[in-house]
């Protein structure tokens, strides 16, 4: 098990969307019993096979972090936003600010990446994205409570804006990531990608020792798990 490859993938949005119980769910395959507040970052594994039922299948970690949604820990938890190869960004489908607020999430991680000019404001800027090679999936929380007749939209603009995959799920149904599911199907795809973003695209392993090298610098070596 120690030689299985793994990759990080950052978890984002407001607090209160349902972060951690859609971690737990794809992580445990179970809904959680007692969500708690996520404080700082909560970081839990996925076994995932890449490209399952085919050649080229392969066993992978998915580091899945969680990532605290206070505001009041915007200038902290910039800590964790090293190194990632894909983004799950969550809004509550029946909170339209968490969506909204999207764009900020992006704009936040991709200015800490550098791959976004930076600004004050934490704007996101489309045009800004074109270059950017990172996999994004965007998830609406809480379809059990979405009012009886009111459908959310089929793919939302921030989904449209990022070429990004969109799915909805009620994470008190293990169900909604049932195998062989339209929303499973959409994970393990999104998850494909995270792997092949780090291991198979031209020079990705290169320049993700390069990076890390930058990054890490003279820190000590108990702190490079950090990747």
């Amino acid at each position: 098990m120690a030689s299985i490859n793994k990759v990080k993938v950052m978890v984002v949005g407001d607090s209160g969307v349902g972060k951690s119980a859609f971690v737990h769910l794809v992580c445990h395959s179970q809904p959680i019993t007692n969500p708690s507040w996520t404080i700082g970052c909560s970081v839990d594994i996925k076994l995932h096979e890449y490209k399952e039922g085919t050649p080229s299948q392969k066993t992978y970690f998915v580091e899945l972090w969680d990532i605290g949604g206070s505001s009041s820990h915007r200038n902290t938890r910039a800590v964790f936003y090293n190194c990632f190869q894909g983004i799950i960004l969550i809004h509550d489908l029946t909170n339209r600010k968490s969506h909204q607020n999207l764009r900020k999430w992006l704009a936040e991680l991709l200015c800490k990446e550098g791959n976004v000019k930076k600004n004050t404001g934490h704007d996101f800027d489309p045009e800004e994205f074109v270059d950017n090679q990172i996999p994004i999936l965007i998830i609406g929380t809480k379809l059990d409570m979405v009012q009886q007749g009111l459908s959310p939209n089929r793919s939302s603009s921030v989904a449209e804006e990022c070429g990004a995959d969109e799915f909805y799920l009620d994470c008190h149904q293990a169900k909604s990531l049932a195998p062989g599911s339209t929303n499973a199907v959409k994970l393990s795809r999104f998850f494909d990608k995270v792997i092949e973003r780090r291991y198979y695209s031209q020079n990705s392993s290169q320049m993700t020792t390069l990076l890390d090298r930058r990054r890490v610098g003279p820190l000590s070596p108990k702190l490079s798990h950090v990747d």
